[in-house]
Order: C-alpha cells, then structure tokens, then sequence
C-alpha cells in the first residue's frame, strides 16, 4: 500500500524513471566498471596482494593504461550510468529494480587481464617449488575470477548460488590439475591447465595465480580459482491433455563434474510407441588419467540406440599417448531421398565398433619459436559395421549399407599456441583462440561386401591472428576410395573463416564476421549428397537445396550491445547468406544463387549452461517452392567452438 502512495504522490517522478530506464535499455548506454585486483582466499598469507602486484607489474600497467584510454572514450556514458544509479537508489524498490536490470556488462576481462594475450605470467617463476595449491571456488554469480569481491546483486542470484553445488575442491585436485604440490613450476602446464578448465564446459572461467612465499627465494603457492556455469537444465512442455514432454540435464552432478540428460516425451494419440527416453551419462576425466566415459541409451520413435565409448584424446600439445573405444547397437527407420524428388524410408538396424590409438613425438625440425610446441603424431584406427537388418546390398541400388571393416593409419604434423580473447562467440567469458597450422596424410584399405578397396587423403589447416586485421582459419581436405572400378566417393572440401577486431562503436562493441565453404564430391554413391543448411549455416532447411556440390558464403555483423536484462547479454546480428548447389552433371555454377537476409538479436547468459536463445527476420526471395519470401525464427543456438589445430583419430573425410 505504502508503494501505491508513494506513485500517487511522486507519479511525475516515477514516470521519469521509467522513461529513463527505457531510454537506457533502448540506447543500451550502462557503463563499464573499473577493474579490481583480485581477492583470493581468506586463508592466504596477508602479503600476497602486494607480491602478486609486483610480480605482475608490467601486465597491470598496461591493463590500467588501457582502462583509462578506454574510460575517457565513455564518459559520457559512464556519468548518465551513475546519475541513474545514484537516482535509483535513494528509494528501496527502485534500489532491487536497478539491481536486477542492470550489471557490469562486459566486464575488465575485455580492457584487463585477457587483453594481455602474449603474456605468460608463470614465467617468472619457472623451476620453482610448488608448496601449497589452494583451491578457491566462486558461486555462480556475482563474482567474477577477475574480481573475486563481487557479490551476488540480488536475491535471485543469492537465491541460485545457495541452490547450486559448486564443483567439488576434491574433484578439481584429482581430475583436473596438471601439477601438484613439489612439482616444479612449468608456465606451459599452467597455462595449459587454465585452458584445460574453462573448457570442460563445467566452469564459465578458471584463472591460476603463482605467489611467492614470504622469505623463500624456492617455494612458490599457487592459488586455483574456478567459477561454474548453473548446471542444471530443465526442459518441457505439454501439448494437450495425454501429451507433454519433461526433460532435466545435469552437466555437474552433485559437484562432482559428471554429466547426467534424461528426456522424456509422451505422446497418447501416436499409435506406434506413445512413451519415448532419451539418456546419457558422461564421466569426465577419471582421476588423474584424463579418460572419460560415456553411455548412451536412445527409445525414440524412428532411432533407437545403446552405445559405450572410453576416450582420451590430446588434451595438450605435450600429451603423449591418446586413443578411444566405442561400440553401440543401432535400431534406425532411415530416410533416404533418392533423386530427384523420391523420398523413402526403410529399417536398419546395425552393430558398430570403433577402436584408436595415436602417439605424439617432439618434432625434429628446428623451430623458429619454440612456444609452437610442434609435434609428430602417428594413428591407427580399426573400425566395423556388422548390418542385422538393411535394403540389399547392390552395387547400382545399396552400396552404402554395407558390412564392412575399415583400417586407417596417419601421420600429422602440428604446431599451436593459444590467444586470449572476449566477445567472438562468447558473451564476455574468456575464450581461447588456437593459431597454428597443422597438415596429416591418412592411408588405409576397406573390406566389405562388394569388395576391398584402397583410401588416401590429405587435410591441411591454418589459422593466425593478423594484426590489425583480425584472425583468419583455413582448412582444406581431399580424399578418396580407389576401387575395382577405379576411383569412389572423392571430396574436396575447403572451409575458411574471419572475423574483424573488435570495434568499439557508441552502441557498445562490434565484430565482422566472413565464412565460405565449397564442397565437391564426385563419383558418389547413388543415395549420398550434402545440404546447402549443413550445421544451419544458411538458415533454412529445404530437401529441394540438396547436392552433390555445395558453396554457402556467410557474412554476420555481431553489434555486442551493453544491454543486460536479468544477466542476460544482448547481440544484434545483420546477416547476409550465398549459396549454391547442384548435381551432376550441371556444374556448381550453373544453377541458382540462393540468398537470405535478415536482422535479429541474440541473448545468453553465459552464468547458465543453455544454448544462446536467437530471435531472426529474414528474407530468402528466391528459394524453391516457398510461398513466402520472410520468415521468422526463435530457436537456441549451441555455443560455437573454434577449430584446433590437434590431430586425433584418422579419419575418412565425410561428405556432409
């Protein structure tokens, strides 16, 4: 009642702090708050906060120049952030409202301590004694491992950290860490093991400190601080009276950094199985051996599945040893399009093993830069289909379906560093960005039904930031069969990505983003072809946009704007698709440019495990029978990853 009055009373006012507020989320114009140095836990020696300034002096003189360059260029919007604030909270209810709209968007990660990417800070210390290895873990939100002083804004994020179990400070020590106490300090394993957390998936950011003990010119402590992401993931719906659909994931059981998906879909009126189960149990590396293990167990409709794979791949460049077991039982009702516009739907049902082992050596050759970390890797991989049920096998009709037994070996040649960086896929966590270059020639033979028959094939990459120019990824890949018949399933495959630094702009910050892909097949099996939507890269799914030959050229402005609603960080994305398709014997040029445009905006908050939730207005004008030119989408979209440059299994270059 108290608050009706006071809106009666001071209604001019309250109407000018709604506009206000709107005009702010509109402008999106919050400030960017200075950077702290960090506070590490409350058992630590009193003297750390000086050592660790001093021992990274030089790396926070450059951080504080940056801030300040960057604090002139918006001080016009941090002065109408503050007189908000400052207005707001002189009353408690507009106090909570300021609080929950509004945070530190885009933090001192993108002006501070990630801006030093050429900078190992364990130099220093290499050779050195580790002590004492404390573990600090941050709840979910408020804090930061930039700032570690920060605090939960509200209830509803002290009300998420009390319900969440952060990571267990046993599991990080046993499953997780690099080094342990008395070993002697490596900064390339520490720099390695900061990777290594923040891409388990379980943690939004990781950060590890070396501090130097009082008195002691051998013993160092080094101090591990982690934040997790909110591991759980509920999902659902219901459709009607006897229909609904439950799902609840679990990326971090209990704290113990397990993975458990259970999803459920119930459907009364379908006539062929009404209950459908989809589950999935994920054990990351298993105490300090690095394996993982993961089971899967499928009863949908048209797929059912049980599989088992063990896995370890190179974790690091200085990983010697890797390798995977996988077998699964497949029951599939598969969908095959036969041209020109057959559609078909058959059984299958197939048993299917995969075993690898790969062995990496220091390279012989003479570097220029040893940070390269260059390495020869030798594989070999055994793989098999046994088919219980399938259309006939056929060298005109069914030559995809085969039994078969295939065994690849290769050798690769890698190099790679790894950059920090902010807003390129992410919303302001940090990201690690692979350079390097890597190229491996992959051999081996097939036995199957309509005979043996020979593979090879070559895949190149190479990836660089150039300065002032941004950072440019290429990979090209050619393989093929050679049979009795001469020459099977060939491929060329040529994919490149860019993307611009960032752009500081008056609407917060803004990258360029340009891909292409062209993929060639020839002498193909009769039911194989790729989609011009492959990872739904052109936006739209069409079987008509189906070939042998593909080429898709994206361009995407990403405006990464300093709106934040209840956590969630707000993108605005103007995009632009080309793409071409076709089957022989018309070349790839010859048919349609198919085109889409469009706007939309995309929010995360990177505190949560969901996908990015993506709302688009395009316009396809020319696409094959479509009645409407404009369409619109709301869907999530999973995080991308960047391409590394490490080389794992050999693998048959697929056509997809």
């Amino acid at each position: 009642m108290s608050v009706i009055v006071f809106v009666l009373r001071h209604y001019r006012r309250c109407l000018g702090w709604a506009l206000l507020v709107l005009t702010i989320l509109l402008s999106s114009h919050t400030g960017i708050w200075a950077q702290k140095i960090d506070s590490l836990p409350p058992t630590r020696p009193a003297v750390i906060d000086t050592v660790h300034r001093r021992s990274t002096a030089d790396s926070l003189a450059t951080a504080y120049a940056t801030h300040v360059a960057d604090s002139v260029a918006h001080v016009n919007d941090s002065l109408l952030y503050t007189s908000l604030k400052r207005r707001m909270y002189k009353h408690r209810l507009t106090h909570q409202l300021y609080d929950l709209l509004f945070r530190d968007v885009y933090n001192s990660q993108v002006t501070g301590e990630v801006a030093q990417i050429e900078v190992n800070p364990f130099v220093p210390f290499r050779g050195r004694i580790i002590g004492k290895i404390y573990i600090q873990r941050l709840g979910v939100f408020g804090a930061s491992v930039y700032d570690t002083t920060r605090k939960a804004a509200n209830w509803l994020e002290r009300t998420g950290n009390k319900l969440h179990i952060n990571t267990r400070e046993s599991v990080i020590r046993r499953s997780y860490l690099l080094f342990g106490e008395g070993d002697a300090v490596d900064p390339t394993v520490l720099r390695d093991n900061e990777r290594l957390l923040r891409r388990i998936g379980i943690f939004l950011d990781a950060r590890i400190l070396v501090i130097p003990r009082p008195g002691s010119k051998q013993f160092v402590d080094v101090y591990v601080v982690t934040q997790d992401v909110w591991s759980l993931l509920p999902d659902g719906g219901v459709g009607g009276l006897n229909s609904f659909q439950l799902a609840l994931d679990q990326r971090n059981f209990r704290g113990l950094g397990q993975q458990l998906v259970n999803r459920i879909n119930y459907d009364g009126n379908d006539p062929y199985q009404k209950l459908e189960y989809l589950g999935r149990y994920v054990n990351p590396y298993i105490g300090k051996t690095f394996l993982t293990g993961q089971i899967d167990l499928q009863l949908l409709r048209f797929q059912k599945l049980l599989s088992a794979k063990l896995f370890r791949p190179f974790i690091n460049p200085d990983t010697k040893w890797a390798g995977q077991v996988e077998l699964g039982q497949y029951w599939l009702q598969n969908r095959v399009l036969i041209r020109p516009d057959s559609l078909v739907q058959f059984p299958l049902n197939y048993f299917y093993f995969d075993t690898w082992v790969g062995r990496s050596f220091p390279s012989p050759f003479r570097l220029r830069n040893p940070e390269d970390r260059a390495r020869i890797v030798l594989a070999a991989r055994l793989s098999t289909y046994n088919y219980g049920r399938r259309p006939e096998v056929r060298a005109d009709t069914n030559q995809l379906y085969q039994d078969r037994r295939t065994t690849l070996f290769s050798i690769g040649y890698t190099q790679r560093r790894y950059v920090r960086d902010v807003l390129i896929y992410g919303f302001g966590r940090t990201e690690d960005v692979p350079y390097g270059s890597t190229i491996s020639l992959v051999g081996g033979f097939e036995r199957a039904e309509l005979g043996e028959r020979v593979y090879t094939g070559i895949n190149l990459s190479r990836g660089q930031y150039v300065r002032k120019l941004g950072y440019l990824y290429g990979f090209m890949s050619l393989g093929t069969y050679f049979g009795q018949t001469g020459r099977q399933q060939a491929i060329f495959s040529l994919i490149s990505n860019y993307f611009s630094p960032l752009h500081k702009t008056g609407w917060g910050q803004m990258r360029h983003f340009f891909n292409t892909n062209i993929t060639l097949g020839s002498d193909r099996f009769n039911n194989e072809y790729v989609y011009l939507n492959g990872d739904r890269s052109f936006g739209v799914n069409s079987d008509a946009l189906i070939g042998t030959k593909r080429l898709l050229i994206n361009y995407e402005n990403l405006l990464f704007s300093r709106i934040n609603v209840l956590g969630f960080r707000v993108a605005f994305i103007t995009f632009a698709n080309l793409g071409m398709v076709s089957f022989p014997p018309n070349s790839l040029l010859s048919g349609p440019l198919y085109q889409g445009y469009g706007i939309g905006f995309r929010l995360r908050n990177e505190h949560l495990t969901f996908n990015s939730i993506q709302i688009r207005l395009a316009y396809y004008p020319n696409l094959p029978d479509n009645a409407t030119p404009f369409r619109t989408t709301f869907e999530g979209v999973p995080v991308l990853r960047f391409r590394d440059f490490d080389i794992n299994s050999p693998q048959v270059i697929t056509f997809q």
